[in-house]
């Protein structure tokens, strides 16, 4: 993806709460998503400040050109499946025109200012959904970092030969991906206490992974391979991801790898960030040290090298009940960034499609958890507090694991001299009891 006129960093909007340099959705961001208000479907949208333009009253109202508009009806959709196929060159076709109608000094007639009402929405009156089906979901393990962390707990874990060869990955489970504020209920599992008994009971030891996902575009037929520098044709946009994790189940039946331990949920932010949108922000991957090896020519290239990582900073913060009811505010236990990851989504996506697997439109790829060298930068708590060194809240409290009433958000940030800053909005949940 090149920059255009859509990445002007002097660009304002008329819907001035996009203007705030704090704001996640400027006009040069324009993530897509679906939402749904009060007697109506759900249906497409795109984030714009504090509100959301919507498609679907765009569409019905024939204000995009002919050429962008069957573009625009998919994308109008309750479910972002169609639009994604279509593409990155689609997908920047209805941008360069929504942009147009949203920035503060666009050229000619913009119905859309001139009828706000008609086709904004605040966000606060909407509801955010899946913004896709996502048919598979593909979790990789890519940190160096969380891997010799992790070590604190489990001493005799070793870095496996192949993690710098190849992007290590298991397929998880689809079907318990949520958005953003969709309650992740504690797990029941099969548990090895300290005694040696095993029992089944809920978890004493949830966990969070920061982890950042892609989402697949147009996919590859069967047996099929995609290059490295094709990819980028592949990878449509990119969400923040949760991977809750029951360490207690998960490390007593991990043998051919995570199944219950994971699969009981997976939080994801709601609105899609498109290639395009963070095009500005892809730099160079962060070298390999001497004496690592070089990565195998499929997963090289003189472009990736260039530019095929991405620069975004990550936090996670965490509130109890006992703080949000002493009003304190949430307290950041992570600070990251997702140059921290031995591999790039780019070759992540060639690995997946090496052996000739067809990726398809909506499957999702996860970066695994995005740790750095520090304490702040550790991405979990298996990591920060090895499950017995305590983590100090505000108010005086401790936490080893999350516990019920907590909740935990996950925000990204893209910033970069020279053009505005975009984020992901959250992506956080609130812990309820075991059933």
């Amino acid at each position: 993806m090149s920059l255009n006129f859509t990445h002007d960093p002097a660009a304002r909007s008329w819907v001035e709460t996009a203007n705030d340099p704090a704001c996640d959705f400027p006009v040069q961001n324009l993530p897509h998503g679906v939402f749904s208000c009060q007697g109506r479907d759900a249906s497409g949208g795109v984030a714009i400040g504090d509100a959301i333009l919507d498609l679907l009253a765009l569409a019905k109202a024939g204000v995009i050109s002919t050429e962008a508009h069957p573009v625009l009806e998919a994308a109008a959709e309750g479910s972002l499946n169609r639009f994604v196929a279509m593409g990155n060159q689609a997908a920047s076709l209805l941008r360069g025109e929504i942009f147009r109608l949203l920035v503060l000094d666009g050229a000619g007639p913009n119905p859309v200012r001139a009828d706000p009402q008609r086709f904004i929405v605040p966000s606060a009156q909407a509801m955010l959904h899946m913004p896709l089906r996502v048919g598979s979901f593909t979790d990789f393990m890519t940190s160096v970092h969380h891997v010799t962390a992790a070590r604190k707990a489990r001493p005799a874990r070793e870095l496996n030969e192949n993690f710098l060869h190849l992007p290590v990955a298991y397929n998880s489970r689809a079907s318990s991906i949520v958005p953003d504020g969709v309650a992740i209920v504690r797990p029941h599992g099969q548990v090895r206490e300290a005694s040696g008994q095993v029992v089944f009971r809920p978890t004493s030891q949830l966990d969070f992974e920061l982890e950042f996902g892609a989402l697949i575009g147009p996919g590859n037929p069967l047996g099929s391979r995609v290059g490295l520098d094709q990819t980028e044709d592949m990878l449509f946009g990119y969400v923040l991801v949760n991977d809750w994790s029951a360490r207690d189940i998960q490390i007593w039946e991990s043998r051919l790898g995570p199944f219950l331990g994971k699969s009981f949920a997976t939080t994801i932010s709601p609105w899609i960030v498109t290639a395009e949108a963070l095009a500005p922000f892809r730099v160079a991957p962060v070298p390999r040290l001497p004496g690592q090896p070089a990565p195998l020519p499929y997963l090289d290239s003189a472009r990736h090298r260039a530019a095929g990582a991405l620069d975004i900073r990550l936090e996670a913060r965490l509130s109890t009940r006992n703080m949000r009811q002493a009003g304190l505010p949430p307290e950041r236990i992570v600070a990251t960034n997702l140059l921290h990851c031995a591999w790039t989504l780019p070759q992540m996506t060639a690995h997946h499609t090496s052996n000739g697997c067809n990726l398809e439109a909506g499957d999702l790829l996860s970066s695994g958890t995005v740790s750095g060298p520090t304490d702040e930068e550790a991405a979990c708590l298996f990591e920060r507090t090895a499950g017995t060194l305590p983590l100090d809240l505000p108010g005086g409290e401790q936490r080893l694991w999350l516990e019920d009433e907590d909740e935990l958000v996950i925000t990204g940030r893209a910033e970069r001299d020279g053009f505005a800053s975009i984020g992901f909005g959250p992506c956080g949940a609130r812990i309820a009891p075991a059933r």
